[in-house]
């Protein structure tokens, strides 16, 4: 058998063959199989995108310390102090009296929204967490505008799980449509998949909030006489009239000319006519994250004002 030279002519073609083979079979296993994603000409993250984005951060900060002390009686000053910037701890959080299987559900939220402001900070930059009241009290008076009277005894998120739920009702939902509202916005491509991916598992989240209450739908709140359903109703439509742009939040129930297709009353996801995601601008997003229906106007879980640049231009108008 002839022995073929590694400088000869033939071996070196026989190398360049099977070379280009590997090489063309690399590409195509990244192009087909795993694509990057990146489009071959644009911009990794805006300018414009950092303020929007960041924009978010206040109520990634308010569903982490809310979630992470719910669950583990600490917040993010214990589990990731990286991203808190110095900023201030909440007020009158503490632990809830959760059952197993509801622990396990907000502990899983808690891990998640602190990853989204790792996310966050990494691509767009971040600021110091902003001060936030998550105590009794202030949920209480947010329930109490919501029914119209005053409940006794003041309802307690804290108390027990569902009432604990039905206080977290708000919150995955409100970021969600304020990501639906940032969306056409964004024009950097990082800034475009961290924006979906947030939006996802918010989604999620509210998913999951309302699946649970639904199942308990008809259930009276101890010691009220209300449902689990009217309390959905009720807090959905102050958030209507807190944000002043129409009808962007739906109960777990609703007339049928409201729900899917015009053909349910069940109402398991909020959606529009079309059973499309509502959207809000961070000026409705913060008049009802501040309690007060103008985003000039500081409270509500926020008692010194959201961070960032845009919550804090509106501030100053």
């Amino acid at each position: 058998m002839p022995i073929i030279s590694i400088t000869s002519p033939s071996y070196i073609l026989i190398f360049m063959i099977l070379m280009s083979s590997k090489l063309i079979s690399i590409s195509l296993s990244q192009d087909f199989h795993c694509p990057t994603g990146i489009p071959k000409y644009s911009v990794p993250v805006f300018k414009e995108d950092i303020d929007l984005m960041q924009f978010s951060e206040n109520l990634e900060f308010l569903e982490a310390e809310y979630f992470l002390w719910a669950t583990h009686g600490y917040g993010l000053d214990i589990v990731a102090p990286e991203l808190v910037i110095g900023g201030p701890p909440p007020i009158g959080v503490h632990k809830a009296n959760l059952d197993p299987f509801t622990k396990d559900i907000i502990t899983e939220f808690a891990l998640q929204e602190v990853g989204h402001l790792r996310a966050l900070k990494s691509k767009v930059g971040g600021f110091p967490r902003p001060l936030m009241d998550l105590s009794a009290k202030n949920f209480a008076k947010l329930f109490d505008e919501a029914f119209g009277y005053k409940l006794e005894p003041p309802f307690d998120p804290y108390r027990d799980s569902l009432n604990f739920v039905l206080s977290c009702y708000a919150l995955p939902y409100t970021a969600l449509v304020g990501y639906v509202g940032t969306n056409p916005l964004i024009k950097g491509y990082e800034t475009k998949r961290l924006l979906a991916g947030l939006l996802g598992a918010e989604s999620g989240q509210d998913a999951m909030i309302r699946m649970y209450l639904y199942q308990r739908a008809s259930k009276v709140v101890y010691p009220y006489k209300h449902t689990v359903a009217e309390f959905t109703i009720h807090i959905s439509n102050l958030r209507n009239r807190l944000a002043m742009c129409g009808t962007k939040d739906e109960g777990l129930f609703v007339p049928w000319q409201l729900g899917a297709e015009n053909r349910t009353a069940t109402n398991i996801l909020s959606a529009d006519v079309n059973s499309l995601s509502q959207w809000r601008t961070p000026a409705e997003i913060l008049r009802i994250v501040y309690n007060t229906g103008n985003e000039h106007v500081r409270g509500g879980f926020f008692p010194h004002g959201a961070n960032g640049s845009i919550a804090r231009r509106l501030l100053k108008l």
